[in-house]
């Protein structure tokens, strides 16, 4: 596949995917590819109550715009249908669970075949390669 994608993960500590999307003090983004990660940006916000204030929603779906997921250990259903749009698919993963254990799941995935949403969000990185069977098609190929 050879592409790479941001992800974001919702942590207070660097370390573990361990806060709600709506009350994240932070986000570590990282650049994966099947291969490697690395850590290009950590965006804090502080401590945020979960208080349905939609207005804090803002500054995080800002600040994620150039990811393809957000790894959360919960979301609100407006704060997914505000990110869905923008292309960033939340995923719900466990309380605790360890930034590198998530990113070594997103690498195996994108190795062995990606599911339906990390392909459509692959795809969207590359939109070269979203218009290959019109070109084929211009020069002659057919099913």
């Amino acid at each position: 596949m050879g592409t790479t994608v941001k992800v974001a993960f919702a942590t207070s500590d660097m370390k573990h995917v361990d806060q709600h999307f709506g009350a994240a003090e932070a986000f570590a983004i990282y650049a994966i590819d099947q291969d490697s990660a690395d850590l290009v940006e950590a965006v804090q916000f502080g401590q945020l109550d979960m208080d349905g204030n939609e207005d804090k929603l803002a500054a995080k779906i800002d600040a994620l715009s150039d990811c393809i997921a957000v790894y959360c250990q919960a979301i609100g259903a407006s704060a997914v249908n505000q990110l869905r749009p923008k292309g960033i698919q939340p995923v719900k993963v466990a309380a605790g669970t360890p930034l590198g254990n998530a990113i070594c799941s997103l690498q195996t995935e994108m190795r062995e075949g990606p599911s339906a949403w990390l392909a459509r969000a692959i795809e969207s990185q590359n939109p070269q390669h979203a218009s290959r069977f019109d070109a084929m098609e211009a020069e002659g190929w057919s099913e």
